[in-house]
């Protein structure tokens, strides 16, 4: 079956043009917008075509050609999720997403081997109430290789299921479960099933399930799962990339189509729960600011309701100019942040909406203010306005996601998810037409349908966790226990002879040409072209970062960027909202440490008024008072809030100890510093630091060179430097690493996990060459999912859902760094573990040829879709510039990878890293682990987080 649709993406973006003329007044923006065409004419031009055919096994499978790369993403959908578990038998789902990455009988090896043996990027596995997937993007002439893996576990999984790889993977579950329990607010997902869905109900209980389920599975019991819900007929196969469907037809007759049908799983029906009367929950966790959230249940994704409840949605509080920001945030000040989502499943949904208090501010003034808002949206309606510019962010979003083959949200996810969860590939297609002819009446209908039945109001508010926890039990096997295993329980079965089939001659990576030129101001524009989908990616950056901050005003590059969005001189920042919205425009702002970068991606059509407005915000910020309390408070409250968290805790705590507190990479912003900015301060770095002499232009985009740059002229080529001297950063009072090492251990009480991070300041160069030797050593020691360091603490001992090591580059300093979330009860162990691991890597234990070859075949094949989208392009040629490499650089690097050694991998690491000199710190329950630490010889410090 052949499906086509009528043209290409780039007539949709042509169709998305907005007016030319964006600056109107608030009062004419509505009548402004009735003279862009009709929804209806952008949708029809949406296209993915695809051929769908279907095995004799019941294997449906989908191609969609797309020759841009030489890449294909490979997608496999089985259509089972936590919703078909019965009874007894929660989480088995998400634990087989799990056991299914551990080998099967012909692959024995753990799957992230074998995918970074063909070089695979975009690679992963994930499950959900209603499906579980895997996915990887591989050069196309590992294809038949990747076809032969994902066929390996379709087929012949369960001789390779063994008692010691079940024993470990509940392990591995425990601490995925701790690791989102131990989070501020962790607990509150289950507090929304639980009300919202009866017991009994398929979606009861959450895809992670009962951790009593789990450890009460036999190996019988999660084999017969397989064998129920696992067979070709109950899965989808989507090839999206270098293949036409003539190409692949025998590739996948070949690998899968042997595999015998299996039972016939029908995903489980559910009906849309309704409360009987409203419920409110109060919470405590550790949270700086409290939250109130409003849940309703709705209808799933097949429902027509789901657009309007969608846009309505957004309208409401998801988009930047959505009515609650602009009520509750910008002009009455009683939240910090407010959100919006509607989010559905294949049978039911949930809608919810929030607002997070502003400190000071009564819960009950905050909730009071939200029902009414709501009830004057349900009674009033959203404006044809409000509608068309939900509508257009939706489809200049869709059209970015369609430049990826693979990965979380590309066209082979689009195509998977239509089939699997509503049983046509074409599924996205039917939404975008209900959304071209979506009306205010019909998202006013939907929400006066939905949102006036009772829901459920749940506050989180500051204080001591309450509800109800879960702790795993402990599933390490003992020696004992695994004495007691039956008798080939750990041993693998081949049932049939499968060898692996040769990867065949790979394509080197071919990075665009980059041009450079200059605006007639002198400013320096780097240009590539990348057509794969009609926008234009334009990144302003100017040589400043975080580290351009006073030390006793850290923050303040941050909240400068931050004011730029919130106003200019002409436009509000509704209006700034409004705009990017009609345009289908994103403009973000970051950099980093080194770079201060706002960013536009813009539909290439609509480049001009974009740019307009860029110029707008960068040139003519207002810096209003107003908004710069508001914004301050805002930024007071995510500190507050970020060491809340343990990742933050362990980072603010560690950073000044490797950098030192008084070096610009290693002071944090706090609330003091924050607290101290002014509105002159923010004016004198806008002119210090974000100025012409001080910027460059990364631009990539479909369009031709000469059709930008008028564009950047008009925008960017009259802009003059201040008279004030440019801005200079200092470098040179960068900590020495300390002569031993320590543990500083942050008290968090009631942690079910401790969150360990270990790092040095190294003497490594940031522009050196030979850095990427230091890049891959790492990928032997910590740097990926089969380095050493996870392949311990996850892998083999259960006791870390992940655990990496990490080159941390800046422009002028590198630092390396060892993270690991570990369960509480285990973390003497894993540090001494840590410690091991890293000493014997720089000592007695260096790469090996095993790991070499791996690592180096890895960096190399996957070149070519590390670098498949714009934003990708972009990124590398921003970093080119900053550590003075040459523009064809990414094409080098592969003879540079097979230069590469053991003896030269070994120097690099054991010249940057010393275990002897780590700085450690520890955020967990100090009662419960101190005691652990005793026996590393190590000196602790305990601390109480302020």
């Amino acid at each position: 079956m052949l499906k086509t649709t009528k043209t290409s993406l780039a007539a949709l973006a042509v169709a998305l043009a907005a007016p030319a003329v964006i600056a109107v007044p608030a009062q004419a923006q509505e009548a402004a917008a009735q003279d862009v065409a009709p929804l209806q004419n952008l949708v029809d031009e949406v296209a993915i075509p695809y051929e769908e055919f279907q095995l004799e096994n019941g294997l449906t499978v989908i191609v969609h050609e797309d020759r841009k790369a030489p890449i294909v993403g490979v997608a496999v959908w089985y259509n089972v999720g936590s919703k078909d578990e019965p009874k007894g038998q929660t989480g088995f789902a998400h634990l087989f997403e799990h056991l299914m990455f551990n080998g099967s009988e012909n692959a024995p090896n753990d799957y992230f081997q074998y995918l970074q043996e063909m070089g695979a990027t975009d690679y992963n596995g994930t499950t959900n109430f209603d499906r579980t997937n895997y996915f990887q993007t591989v050069p196309t002439g590992a294809l038949e290789r990747a076809l032969w893996l994902e066929s390996d576990r379709m087929g012949y999984l369960l001789g390779a299921v063994t008692q010691e790889k079940l024993d470990n993977q509940r392990g591995v579950v425990q601490n995925e479960k701790r690791q989102g329990d131990n989070q501020p607010g962790g607990l509150v997902f289950y507090e929304i099933v639980k009300t919202l869905y009866p017991e009994g109900h398929p979606y009861d209980h959450t895809p992670i399930g009962s951790m009593a389920d789990l450890d009460a599975a036999s190996l019988e019991d999660v084999r017969n799962w397989f064998r129920d819900n696992y067979g070709p007929n109950n899965a989808t196969l989507v090839l999206a990339g270098d293949i036409s469907p003539a190409e692949a037809r025998p590739l996948v007759e070949k690998y899968f189509g042997p595999i015998a049908r299996g039972p016939v799983n029908e995903p489980a029906q559910a009906k849309v729960t309704e409360l009987t009367e409203d419920v409110r929950v109060v919470m405590q966790d550790q949270v700086a600011a409290a939250n109130i959230a409003k849940y309703w249940s709705v209808p799933g994704i097949t429902d027509r309701d789901l657009t309007a409840l969608t846009v309505g949605a957004n309208i409401l509080g998801g988009l930047a100019s959505s009515r609650l920001d602009n009520m509750l945030v910008r002009d009455e000040q009683i939240a910090v942040g407010v959100s919006a989502g509607n989010f559905a499943f294949q049978r039911v949904g949930i809608l919810n909406l929030g607002a997070t208090v502003r400190p000071g501010v009564e819960i009950e003034t905050v909730e009071k203010r939200l029902d009414e808002i709501i009830a004057q949206y349900i009674a009033e309606g959203p404006t044809e306005d409000e509608v068309r510019r939900s509508a257009t962010a939706n489809l200049a979003s869709t059209i970015r996601g369609l430049e990826q083959v693979g990965g979380f949200g590309g066209k082979a996810v689009t195509l998977a998810q239509g089939e699997v969860l509503a049983g046509d590939p074409g599924f996205f297609e039917r939404q975008l037409e209900i959304l071209a002819t979506l009306t205010p009446a019909e998202v006013q209908a939907a929400m006066k349908k939905w949102m006036t039945k009772p829901s459920l109001t749940l506050v989180l508010q500051p204080g001591e966790r309450t509800g109800e926890y879960e702790e795993a039990a402990s599933v390490a096997a003992s020696d004992a226990d695994e004495a007691e295993a039956a008798p080939g329980a750990n041993e693998i079965t081949v049932t049939k002879e499968r060898p692996a089939p040769p990867i065949s001659e790979l394509s080197d990576l071919e990075f665009p040409d980059v041009t450079e030129t200059t605006l007639s101001n002198g400013i320096t524009v780097y240009y590539a072209q990348r057509d794969a989908v009609p926008v234009t990616r334009v990144a302003l950056s100017f040589d400043a970062g975080s580290a351009a901050d006073p030390l006793e005003k850290r923050g303040l590059e941050g909240l400068t960027l931050g004011l730029m969005d919130e106003g200019t001189t002409t436009r509000t920042s509704q209006e700034l909202a409004e705009a990017k919205e009609r345009l289908g425009a994103v403009i973000s702002f970051g950099g980093g440490s080194d770079r201060s970068t706002v960013t536009l991606s813009s539909l290439s059509a609509n480049l001009a008024p974009s740019l307009e407005l860029m110029t707008d915000i960068v040139r003519n910020p207002a810096f209003d008072q107003d908004e710069l309390e508001r914004v301050r408070t805002q930024t007071v409250t995510g500190i507050q809030q970020s060491l809340k968290s343990p990742e933050g805790l362990a980072f603010f705590t560690i950073s000044p100890l490797i950098y030192g507190s008084n070096n610009a990479y290693g002071a944090p912003e706090t609330v003091e510093t924050v607290q101290a900015i002014t509105r002159e301060d923010l004016i004198d770095f806008k002119q210090r630091w974000l100025r012409p002499d001080n910027a460059d232009i990364f631009v990539v985009s479909d369009m031709a060179l000469s059709e930008v740059m008028p564009g950047l002229e008009a925008a960017f080529g009259n802009w003059q430097a201040p008279s004030v001297p440019k801005g200079t950063k200092a470098f040179d009072n960068i900590a020495k690493a300390p002569e031993s090492s320590r543990i500083v251990l942050v008290n968090r009480p009631n942690s079910p996990q401790s969150y360990i991070i270990g790092g040095q300041i190294t003497d490594v160069d940031a522009k050196d060459p030979a850095i990427i030797d230091l890049y891959n050593a790492n990928n032997a020691l910590g740097g990926n999912f089969l380095a050493r360091l996870n392949m311990n603490l996850r892998e083999t001992k259960g006791w870390s859902y992940g655990v990496r090591g990490s080159v941390n580059r800046q422009e002028n300093a590198v630092s390396y760094f060892v993270s690991a979330p570990v369960q509480a009860d285990r973390t003497g162990d894993a540090m001494a573990e840590l410690i091991r691991e890293v000493d014997e890597f720089v000592t007695t234990r260096g790469v090996t040829d095993e790991e070499l070859t791996r690592i180096v075949n890895n960096e190399i094949l996957q070149l070519p879709g590390q670098y498949e989208t714009a934003g990708a392009v972009l990124s590398a040629i921003q970093g080119n510039v900053m550590y003075d490499r040459p523009m064809d650089y990414q094409e080098t690097l592969a003879e540079s990878y097979r230069a590469q050694t053991r003896e030269s991998l070994d120097a690099a690491a054991r010249a940057a890293i010393d275990p002897d000199r780590f700085t450690w710190v520890i955020v967990g329950d100090a009662e419960q682990v101190r005691p652990q630490l005793e026996s590393l010889g190590l000196p602790v410090e305990t601390v109480q987080p302020e």
